[in-house]
C-alpha cells in the first residue's frame, strides 16, 4: 500500500483477511486502498465491516466520513466524523474533515470554527486550507482569510 499498489495491497488485505476475518485494521486498510482507487462505495462497506467488529474504532469512522464526503453526502459524513470526536475529541483529521463538510455546504460559522480547532491540534492544516478545494465557496470571508493567514 506504502508504494502506491493499491491493487497489490487489496488482495493481500483480503488474503490477511481469509485468515484472519476479525481483523479491523485490515479492513480499514483495504478501505483507505479502494477509497484511493475511488472506490468510495467499497470503502464504506470496508469500514463499516471494521466498524462490525471494532464499533469504536475512530479512525475507520473518520475514514468512512471522508468516503461519505467524497460521494456529496456531507450531512452523513458529519455525522460519522461526529461519532469518531465522541471516541477521540482530538482527532484533528475528522475536526479538518468536518470544517471541509461545512465548507461545501457554505455554512462560513461551523466550518471556520471546526478548522480552527483543527488548527490548534496541527498547525499544519492552516498551510493545507489555503489550497484544499472544500473551502472554495467561503474562501472570500474575511474571518476564513484571517484565519488561514494567522491574524
Amino acid at each position: 500500500d506504502d508504494l502506491g499498489r493499491k491493487e497489490e495491497a487489496i488482495a493481500a488485505y483480503d488474503q490477511a483477511l481469509t485468515i484472519k476475518p476479525d481483523k479491523h485494521n485490515a479492513l480499514n486498510n483495504k478501505g483507505v486502498a479502494l477509497a484511493a482507487l475511488g472506490r468510495q462505495e467499497e470503502a464504506i462497506a470496508a469500514y463499516d465491516q471494521a466498524l462490525t467488529i471494532k464499533p469504536d474504532d475512530h479512525e475507520a469512522l473518520t475514514n468512512k466520513g471522508t468516503a461519505l464526503s467524497a460521494l456529496g453526502h456531507q450531512e452523513e459524513a458529519i455525522a460519522a466524523y461526529d461519532q469518531a470526536l465522541s471516541i477521540k475529541p482530538d482527532d484533528h483529521a475528522a475536526l479538518y474533515n468536518k470544517a471541509c463538510c461545512y465548507a461545501l455546504q457554505g455554512e462560513v460559522m461551523h466550518a471556520i470554527q471546526w478548522l480552527q480547532d483543527a488548527i490548534n491540534l496541527a498547525p499544519e492544516y492552516r498551510d493545507k486550507a489555503k489550497t484544499d478545494t472544500d473551502f472554495d465557496s467561503i474562501r472570500h470571508d474575511e474571518r476564513f482569510r484571517a484565519l488561514i493567514e494567522g491574524e
